[in-house]
């Protein structure tokens, strides 16, 4: 049964993609819907998961989520492409979920003291990040921190070749 809303605000969204997304055991990161070129719409999904997400698994939520808008009125009538991919490497750090799939990685944190610290996280907890500066342990309570981001790095310590969902392999 369809049902007509035409909420495409990101809560609407958010609330109609969550459930469907979550049966392939993956986090709703982010969904909107902004004009594309030409005509209609896009609306842009990011979905990511513990362990990371391959082409294979964006493909599977992608076709669910296409279905799902297919039964449902949820954008209305006018045209739109659906986009679905992981968030990138630039994205920041904002829930712990972040840090934990994050660990092993090169952070820049931005304190709400003022000040910037650049360290390797070595383990995340629900409200806090434990980070290697410069060989020495600290640990940052998330509340404490204003902003966070990944630090690309060309010559990452060995053992990170996995591909990445866009499948590019950062090599050592």
């Amino acid at each position: 049964m369809s049902r007509r809303t035409d909420h495409t605000d990101p809560e609407s969204l958010e609330n109609f993609l969550r459930p469907i997304v979550q049966q392939f055991g993956c986090d709703l990161e982010a969904a909107d819907v902004a004009p594309a070129p030409g005509r209609g719409r896009m609306l842009r999904v990011l979905v990511d998961r513990d362990g990371g997400i391959s082409l294979d698994d964006v493909a599977e939520v992608t076709r669910a989520i296409s279905k799902a808008l297919d039964a449902d009125d949820l954008m209305g009538d006018g045209a739109y492409t659906l986009e679905v991919s992981s968030p990138g490497v630039d994205r920041p750090l904002t829930l712990p979920r972040h840090w934990r799939r994050n660990v092993s990685r090169l952070v820049q944190v931005t304190l709400v003291a003022g000040g910037t610290v650049t360290g390797r996280i070595k383990a995340a907890t629900d409200e806090a990040a434990e980070l290697d500066v410069k060989g020495r342990p600290r640990t940052i309570a998330y509340a404490d921190i204003t902003k966070a981001k990944i630090q690309i790095e060309f010559n990452r310590p060995a053992g990170n070749d996995e591909p990445a969902a866009d499948g590019t392999v950062e090599e050592n």
